[in-house]
C-alpha cells in the first residue's frame, strides 16, 4: 500500500451511484441498487440484468487466512485462464477498496461513459498498461480522490475518526469463458470472475449461467459460511436509470 489513504466508502447505493454519474458514468445506462438477501425471493427483488455485483465483507480471521491460502495455490498452481478483455488494477491506497469495487464493476459492464469525463479519461490512460502501472494513474489522479471523498462523506453514517478497518469490497462479473476462446469453438459460455484490487489478480469462480444467482452461491458458501460477522453487504450494478 502507498501512504496515501482515504475515507472507507459505505456499501449504500446512494453513495455509489453518485460516486459513478460524478465520474462520467451516464444515467440512463446503469444504477446500483441493495441485494436484501440470498434468498430466491430477495434476489427476486433486484432488478433484471445484473452487469456486476460487489461484496462488503469482514476481511479478517478465517476469511483472511483463506485469502492468503488462495493466492499462494493459485501462484504455485495457476488457474483457468481469464479472458483477456477483463479490466483488473491493484489496489494500493488504503481504504480505498471501494472505489476499486466501483471501477471493476463498470469498466466491465457494458455502459456508457460520458466522453470527456473522469472514467473515460482513466480508462484510456490505463490502456494497454499493467496492474500496478493502473494503480499508480490512479494514485495520481487527484480527481478520483476528490469524488471519493465527495462520496464517503454523502453516506447515512458519519465518518469514523479510526480510518483503520476490517471491511473490505471485492466485486464479481461475468467474462467469456477464455478456455472455449482459446480452442476456437464457435460458441462459448461464460464465467463468473471475481475482481479484488488486495488480490494477485481475477480469479475465475466458475459457470455464470445467471450472474446474480451464481455470485449469491458462491459468497453464501464461500464467505458468510466461514464467518459469524454480520458485517456483510452487497450491490448490483443493474440496467437502467435509478429507481425513485
Amino acid at each position: 500500500m502507498s501512504k496515501s489513504r482515504w475515507i472507507p466508502l459505505e456499501s449504500n447505493p446512494d453513495v455509489f451511484n453518485n460516486w459513478a454519474n460524478v465520474a462520467g458514468l451516464v444515467e440512463s445506462q446503469a444504477h446500483f441498487e441493495d441485494i436484501y438477501g440470498l434468498d430466491p425471493e430477495l434476489l427476486g427483488m433486484v432488478s433484471k440484468g445484473v452487469k456486476a455485483v460487489t461484496l462488503l465483507f469482514p476481511c479478517s480471521g478465517v476469511i483472511a487466512e483463506k485469502r492468503k491460502e488462495e493466492d499462494e495455490k493459485i501462484a504455485a498452481e495457476g488457474q483457468l485462464p481469464i479472458d483477456p478483455t477483463i479490466f483488473w488494477m491493484k489496489q494500493t491506497i488504503s481504504n480505498a477498496c471501494g472505489t476499486m469495487g466501483l471501477l471493476h464493476a463498470l469498466i466491465n459492464s457494458d455502459v456508457t461513459f460520458a466522453p470527456e469525463g473522469p472514467l473515460a479519461k482513466f480508462i484510456e490512460e490505463c490502456q494497454d498498461k499493467p496492474p500496478l502501472e493502473r494503480a499508480k494513474i490512479l494514485e495520481e489522479t487527484s480527481l478520483f480522490g476528490q469524488i471519493h471523498t465527495s462520496a464517503a462523506t454523502s453516506g447515512q453514517t458519519a465518518v469514523p475518526e479510526d480510518l483503520d478497518t476490517d471491511l473490505h469490497f471485492t466485486c464479481f462479473v461475468r467474462a467469456p469463458d477464455a478456455t472455449a476462446r482459446q480452442t476456437e469453438t464457435q460458441t462459448y459460455g461464460w464465467r463468473v470472475i471475481e475482481l479484488d484490487g488486495g488480490r494477485n489478480g481475477p480469479i475465475d469462480r466458475g459457470e455464470c449461467t445467471n450472474l446474480l444467482q451464481d455470485v449469491a452461491k458462491y459468497v453464501k458458501d464461500h464467505y458468510i459460511k466461514e464467518s459469524k460477522s454480520v458485517n456483510f453487504s452487497m450491490m448490483a450494478l443493474c440496467p437502467g436509470p435509478a429507481r425513485n
